[in-house]
């Protein structure tokens, strides 16, 4: 269905290759994941297979991609319509129209097809993703996993042979990604449609991948059997990692199979408790006590969104030195709380306050000395026009150092380019500018709403490096995720939202185990067990198994 010859892509600035020697088939009816670190080159390779690559991004296309027999250097994205369906990274950016039907619809419209023909489609997409409810609503006032639906349904209602999905559940809860992989398996397996799909959350997909191809900067793409591909690759989810460690063949890629394997290792385990990490002992700590003095609180607050109440009676204290993930499904109120306590929300009734101050009161320019928020959308953030504007802009509003930013940019994620324009980053590059660009104030309170979508687990280890440290200094750290192995790994305290309201509060270990939509993957194949991590395991067996 798809095949690559010898391609390599070349654009003007760079001074490597974003792709380099791809010569590979992907067979038809079968789901490929496209693994590896930031910077590889699969945005590139998704790009080449839809036409994007070169006709709208530009750069020099050598070899060819074909893709149903039809050429992509001789055929622009708009002649391939038919054939290939494009979800990238950011969904307000694929966004033709203003009503979630009308979005179902426009792709079907440009395709002429006959309109029964388009309301059965429509109504059979928004029973597959669960949008029925949401036919009516404006696309601005959906959620960002909201909206990440609508677009992978935008391009399903065209039927195409081959979808090309670009981190499809970076926005999504847990519960909302099973659902759209859960889709994407009937319509690989069902209907025989070819899906080639980049996502840097291997935890929940790799599963049910049927290939895997491996991208690394400056080495020939690997294409595998899964299990094959996961044993050497530098990037892999939790459960394979546990199955390296316990030296488990054939890997694992489910929790189902780790389960079935994990008998000798809870043996081994019996009686053991997680090792504090030391850097955690230096930077991250326990949580501090109660005698502290708050850095933010919310009471009885409620905040609406036009009609709907989005804050129902919330009560929430953040102390110095915390570090808080806020979970829930999408829609449950998080970045409505993460809004509203940097001032862009009045509540309705209640009260918020951050550093003694009310922040919907309070004049920006004092306010971001108290608490920075890093949206979900880092293009809210971003005005300069390149990375070094950027960050010396920056520096200017926080009083910090000139090159601060700068410098907090390359250890985050090195090799983002000085004159590069913020809109043409990844989506990992330009949330990594924004974190940049907020931590250079140095807030007592920093928030972060879905901070690692788009980031690879290299980029999101240096993220929690940070953290804890800033943790240490004292900094409150309040992170909005659907990231459960981030919460596992960095947060000391767990709040589980739902429908607006706390419907749980408490240290993570407690909350996440007793939560299976929330838990991590070791948890789930370890349980009953306190075990979160992969090094809470690896420490603790080296504490009684030294080598």
């Amino acid at each position: 269905m798809i095949t690559f010859e010898q391609v390599s892509v070349q654009y003007a600035d760079a001074a490597a290759p974003a792709l380099s020697g791809v010569d590979l088939t992907v067979p038809e009816g079968e789901l490929c994941l496209l693994v590896g670190p930031s910077g590889s080159g699969k945005s590139t390779l998704l790009g080449t297979v839809s036409g994007l690559v070169p006709h709208f991004t530009g750069g020099v296309l050598h070899g060819r991609v074909t893709v149903g027999g039809r050429d992509t250097r001789e055929h622009r994205p708009r002649d391939l319509a038919d054939l290939v369906g494009t979800v990238g990274q950011d969904p307000l950016a694929h966004f033709v129209t203003d009503t979630v039907e009308d979005e179902l619809t426009y792709g079907m419209e440009s395709l002429g097809l006959a309109p029964d023909v388009m309301r059965r489609r429509v109504e059979e997409t928004l029973d597959l993703l669960g949008l029925a409810d949401l036919r009516d609503r404006a696309l601005t006032s959906l959620s960002g996993g909201q909206q990440q639906r609508v677009a992978i349904g935008s391009v399903l209602t065209a039927h195409p042979r081959v979808l090309v999905l670009d981190e499809p559940t970076s926005a999504l809860d847990p519960g909302a990604a099973e659902e759209v992989l859960a889709v994407l398996q009937r319509l690989v397996h069902d209907l025989g449609t070819t899906v080639l799909m980049a996502e840097h959350r291997l935890e929940r997909v790799v599963q049910y991948a049927d290939q895997v191809l491996l991208l690394g900067p400056g080495e020939p793409p690997v294409l595998g059997e899964p299990a094959e591909v996961m044993a050497h690759s530098p990037v892999h989810p939790p459960v394979v990692g546990l199955g390296r460690l316990a030296g488990w063949r054939p890997l694992p890629l489910s929790v189902r199979d780790a389960r079935r394997k994990a008998g000798a290792l809870r043996t081994r385990l019996d009686g053991l408790r997680p090792v504090a990490a030391p850097e955690v002992d230096a930077a991250g700590g326990a949580a501090p006590g109660p005698a502290a003095s708050p850095v933010a609180e919310a009471e009885r607050l409620v905040v609406r969104r036009g009609p709907v109440p989005a804050l129902r009676g919330v009560d929430l204290t953040l102390l110095p030195g915390e570090i808080t993930a806020l979970m829930g499904r999408n829609g449950a109120g998080k970045s409505t709380l993460l809004g509203t306590l940097v001032g862009l929300h009045a509540p309705a009734s209640g009260s918020a306050r951050v550093g003694g101050r009310t922040p919907h009161r309070t004049r920006p320019a004092e306010l971001i000395r108290q608490v920075g928020l890093v949206p979900q959308d880092p293009r809210d953030l971003l005005y300069g026009e390149s990375v070094v504007a950027e960050c010396a802009a920056a520096d200017t509003d926080a009083g910090a150092a000139p090159g601060t930013c700068r410098a907090l940019v390359e250890r985050l994620l090195p090799g983002v380019p000085d004159a590069a324009h913020p809109r043409d980053l990844s989506e990992g590059q330009r949330l990594t500018l924004a974190l940049a660009v907020v931590l250079t104030a140095r807030p007592p309170l920093v928030l972060l709403d879905e901070p690692t979508r788009g980031l690879d687990y290299a980029a999101k280890a240096r993220l929690v490096e940070i953290l804890r440290t800033l943790a240490a200094e004292g900094h409150t750290v309040l992170l909005a995720t659907h990231d459960v192995e981030l919460a596992a790994e960095l947060s000391h305290r767990t709040v589980i939202m739902a429908d607006g309201e706390i419907v749980a509060d408490g240290p993570t270990p407690e909350v996440v185990v007793s939560s299976p939509a929330f838990a991590p993957q070791v948890a789930k194949v370890l349980a009953p067990g306190p075990w979160l991590t992969v090094r809470q395991v690896e420490r603790a067996l080296a504490e009684v198994e030294p080598s």
